[in-house]
């Protein structure tokens, strides 16, 4: 298992140009609601909201053996917790705009916009969530392949 807050550093230090504040205090919330086993694999900072000039709203996203979590810590008091497991994953969007990108995930039950993402960690990015989503993916029963036994 890697530490979430070195993931994040050593992510930060490799794209400079992602916006983020605060590493420690949104790591700390992911880490507080890892499960027994859960490793994480990945992590990255990222603000989440769809607003290239809301700069305030930095989150960090760990993806681990079982899910994507997404946490963020709020100024005073309180935090923000998503989670995505697989079967609630849909599909993933990426955009590249002239500094930053923006990684768009779809899920069942809502749209989770990540932005203000360094350009060049968007392939990483879309590669490690894809992988991962698709191989999960692959343990989840399809609905409409139930065969009856006459």
């Amino acid at each position: 298992m890697i530490n979430i807050y070195d993931a994040v550093l050593s992510f930060k230090n490799a794209y400079p140009k992602t916006v983020g504040w605060r590493y420690r205090k949104h790591c700390e919330v992911v880490e507080k609601h890892l499960n027994l086993g859960e490793n994480v694999e990945y992590a990255f900072i990222a603000q989440k909201n769809d607003n290239p000039i809301n700069l305030f709203q930095t989150c960090v996203v760990a993806l681990t053996n079982e899910r994507i979590l997404i946490g963020r810590k709020r100024l005073l008091f309180g935090y923000n917790l998503d989670s995505v497991t697989p079967d609630l994953f849909n599909d993933l969007k990426v955009v590249s705009n002239i500094i930053w990108g923006k990684v768009y995930i779809d899920t069942i039950k809502e749209f989770i916009t990540l932005s203000n993402i360094d350009k060049r960690a968007l392939p990483e990015i879309e590669t490690v969530i894809s992988s991962f989503m698709m191989e999960q993916k692959k343990k989840y029963p399809k609905m409409g392949n139930k065969k009856e036994n006459i």
